[in-house]
């Protein structure tokens, strides 16, 4: 008795101990993390409340700035839905298939994310324009692409494809083979098995990564200034727009930002609501 005794005392003393190292270093964490919060919090709430919301509705209504978030919004669309078009299928063979040569294709794949986006969008100048690698082939055919909005949906998908591909990789390498072999037992057709139960499963996962991917091509700025341009209703987007009003006009650029940002913080708050909800 004496003997356990002295052990739970001992358990009791070291317990203490832990309790007393364990402040320090729970302090530390808060106090970096709190910068941390503070470092991206503080400029983006400057720019918040840097003018009136009377001020800023009327910069918003202006006839540029509509324009702008107009073409922002369908360039967007079109390139977020044919990002998950061929985007899906890629993410399926990365998964799923082994073959070799697979890890530089992923690597491929990642590229355009560490990629400084103006690179991008040189690299897509010189393959599609008019005396590019590929675009010599099409001039003849009359088919241009720089400098229109073709040339900002391809930009947009450049840059913002790798996030939703990445993300329907990781979903389809979470998810347990052994549903879509139940499928097959039941002589269910690969196309079925894929389109009735991976697809259901890995949903989610799916809309994450493509408002990820809408978010990031909403964002998009140097691939498409070097790919496409900045000519008013046809190829300048929000982003372009901010940049030229910053240089003349501080308060539209505000605004435009200040919708920019609003636009990204609700469809990334939407998605962690979301999964966290299909989580629960």
């Amino acid at each position: 008795m004496k003997r356990l005794g002295t052990q739970l005392s001992l358990l009791k003393q070291y317990s203490v101990d832990r309790a007393w190292i364990r402040w320090p270093a729970r302090l530390l964490i808060g106090v970096l993390a709190g910068s941390f919060f503070l470092f991206l919090g503080i400029p983006l709430a400057a720019l918040v409340i840097r003018e009136p919301p009377a001020t800023l509705w009327q910069a918003i209504q202006q006839p540029e700035a509509i324009q702008a978030l107009q073409l922002s919004l369908i360039t967007t669309s079109i390139s977020t839905l044919l990002t998950v078009v061929f985007g899906l299928p890629v993410a399926y063979v990365l998964a799923r298939m082994r073959f070799p040569g697979r890890s530089v294709l992923e690597t491929l794949v990642t590229m355009p994310t560490v990629l400084p986006p103006v690179v991008g969008g040189i690299a897509l100048l010189i393959t599609f324009g008019r005396f590019g690698l590929l675009g010599r082939y099409l001039s003849p055919l009359g088919i241009t692409l720089p400098f229109t909005s073709v040339a900002v949906v391809m930009a947009q998908m450049f840059v913002a494809a790798p996030f939703f591909v990445n993300s329907a990789k990781a979903g389809l390498e979470q998810l347990d083979p052994r549903y879509e072999m139940a499928a097959y037992t039941l002589r269910a057709s690969p196309f079925y098995a894929f389109r009735r139960v991976v697809l259901p499963l890995i949903r989610p996962v799916l809309l994450s990564g493509a408002g990820l991917a809408w978010a990031r091509a909403l964002g998009e700025f140097g691939a498409t200034i070097t790919f496409a341009g900045n000519f008013p209703g046809t190829t300048e987007t929000t982003p372009i727009a901010v940049y030229v009003a910053a240089e003349s006009n501080l308060e539209s650029a505000v605004s435009l930002a200040v919708v920019l940002l609003a636009v990204s913080f609700g469809v990334l708050l939407a998605l962690r609501l979301g999964r966290s909800a299909t989580q629960k």
